[in-house]
């Protein structure tokens, strides 16, 4: 069973509690995009075999987003952070390289960090 904290409220929720968001750090497009860019925000999505950066609402509890980092095969979680924020912490990132060298969170479309 997958467990992940909440950074604003602390719980440790299991996923029966929280409700999962897709790929985090997408680029939002609004009104005067064009239908390609748009298209590609709507339907294309990573799906990695490895390390994700994905959206969570912890939906019985404080019902705020937040970004978690895991892996997809193992399940494994790195940790949770903001969704306010732009690009996962450092400390999070230095984590997930220890484990996983190759790993590099630009490839799903973020900025460098």
């Amino acid at each position: 069973m997958l467990i992940l904290e909440c950074p604003y409220c602390g719980v440790h929720a299991d996923e029966t509690e929280l409700h999962a968001g897709g790929e985090a750090h997408l680029k939002r497009f609004g009104p005067g995009s064009d239908d390609e860019a748009f298209e590609g925000y709507l339907f294309m999505r990573e799906n990695p075999k490895g390390v994700h950066l994905e959206r969570w609402r912890h939906s019985f509890g404080c019902g705020k987003w937040f970004h978690a980092a895991r892996c997809t095969m193992t399940l494994e979680v790195f940790g949770t952070y903001s969704a306010q924020s732009l690009e996962p912490p450092k400390e999070l990132v230095d984590k997930i390289k220890a484990k996983r060298p190759e790993w590099s969170w630009r490839e799903f479309g973020a900025a460098a960090t």
